[in-house]
């Protein structure tokens, strides 16, 4: 992806100025605190911390945004990670009945992670992502942001790019915050589409009938599939690529015809075998051979998100924070618009080192429009993924209002 290379030895050196000038407490605070109600919903969130060479601290929490900001300036960590919120202050756990420390509330998160995706694409594989297996992306965040909202009635959903290897959602509405296990568990089922290991064959199975949310998703993939798996995997380029293709097809006639089609002289290339394909399960519907719904297998299996089911699941899980570095690539850990998921562009995303680079570059006593001196993170180019942070908690904000204004109203009628 990017050709800018980072020093990661240089990383303790440099994040202490980082959390000093660039980290943006304020609305971070805002967001973890959600305005104060219930008033222990700060002090009682689980952090942990990773410092350098790997030392990693558990059950650290914080009174305020104060406590918050003096300790990271202090302990510098290489990774934050955000757990639940609990019964107790997660720092006395150790003087607490275990049968007492229990977690009570959290985020419903999502984590859609790259490298449960090597089956399906060919360009990288593990932690590293590219422009051509990046679509992947912006596919689940469609689907999944979609579905949260119009299905289940979500609002307030916070995407966030994690630094390398996929991303983040996390719903912060208070229902989606008080779900239990069992209803976590039930929403990460509801979005689950892609099972099986990696040996077996056919991952995707369709009735004969879509279910709403799932023609959706197929919508969705075929705006994105010939480019996609076409032009920029180009899924049936060689033998190897195409017999995992075929040993989709629910038909051994099927899959015999495909594959002396596609190595025989009529298939050349992706775009003519994908034609030939779609032919040939056309021909197959005909004659009774596959059902309707083999082509959306395909795409699906090919396209569809794969969720880390667990992180969803668990109300004591942690996920990797908002606005962290990561420690390889030197990249922050960026909040993402899903209304222009389409522009977005991992390459560009700040690495620390820019961002350093940008403030020896600026003003000290910059002020904005107002007159009001600007945050240093501002004036960098850390500045535009904090207005969709901080476009996000005003909707939150607003959420909250309106709901006490409710309660007031049902309030003076009684």
């Amino acid at each position: 992806m990017s050709n800018e290379k980072f020093d990661t030895e240089a990383l303790p050196d440099i994040l202490p100025l980082y959390y000093k000038r660039l980290f943006p407490y304020g609305p971070y605070y805002k967001w973890l605190h959600y305005g104060g109600v219930p008033k222990n919903y700060f002090s009682h969130r689980e952090f942990s911390f990773t410092l350098k060479d790997d030392v990693y601290i558990r059950y650290l929490s914080f009174s305020d945004q104060q406590e918050f900001e003096k300790e990271l300036q202090k302990k510098c960590p290489h990774k934050i990670d955000i757990g639940a919120v609990y019964s107790h202050r997660p720092k006395d756990h150790k003087t607490v009945k275990s049968t007492s420390f229990q977690a009570q509330e959290r985020e419903l998160v999502f984590d859609i992670d790259m490298t449960d995706y090597d089956d399906v694409r060919s360009c990288c594989s593990g932690a590293y992502i590219c422009t051509k297996c990046w679509p992947l992306m912006v596919i689940a965040v469609k689907i999944i942001d979609r579905a949260l909202r119009e299905d289940l009635g979500f609002k307030h959903i916070l995407w966030v790019f994690s630094e390398r290897r996929g991303i983040h959602a996390w719903v912060c509405d208070e229902s989606a915050r008080k779900l239990s296990a069992t209803g976590r568990s039930a929403v990460a089922e509801y979005l689950t589409l892609v099972k099986g290991g990696d040996s077996q064959h056919r991952k995707v199975s369709l009735p004969e009938r879509l279910h709403p949310s799932v023609r959706h998703a197929v919508n969705i993939i075929n705006k994105h599939f010939v480019d996609y798996a076409v032009k920029k995997q180009d899924f049936l380029s060689d033998e190897e690529k195409w017999s995992k293709v075929i040993a989709i097809v629910p038909s051994d006639v099927v899959q015999k015809y495909l594959a002396e089609d596609f190595s025989g002289k009529l298939g050349k290339d992706t775009a003519t075998r994908w034609a030939i394909l779609k032919k040939r399960l056309s021909e197959g519907r005909n004659l009774k051979y596959v059902k309707s719904q083999v082509e959306q297998e395909i795409e699906l299996q090919y396209c569809y998100p794969r969720l880390d089911i667990n992180v969803s699941k668990g109300v004591n899980h942690l996920l990797k924070s908002p606005f962290c570095i990561h420690p390889k690539t030197g990249k922050v850990c960026v909040p993402m618009d899903p209304k222009t998921i389409n522009s977005f562009n991992p390459d560009t995303v700040p690495t620390i080192s820019r961002l350093l680079d940008e403030l020896d570059n600026i003003e000290r006593d910059e002020k904005d429009e107002q007159g009001k001196r600007q945050r240093d993170y501002r004036k960098t180019s850390l500045g535009p993924y904090l207005d969709i942070f901080e476009s996000f908690l005003k909707g939150l904000e607003e959420s909250r209002k309106g709901s006490h204004i409710s309660q007031s109203d049902v309030k003076m009628e009684f």
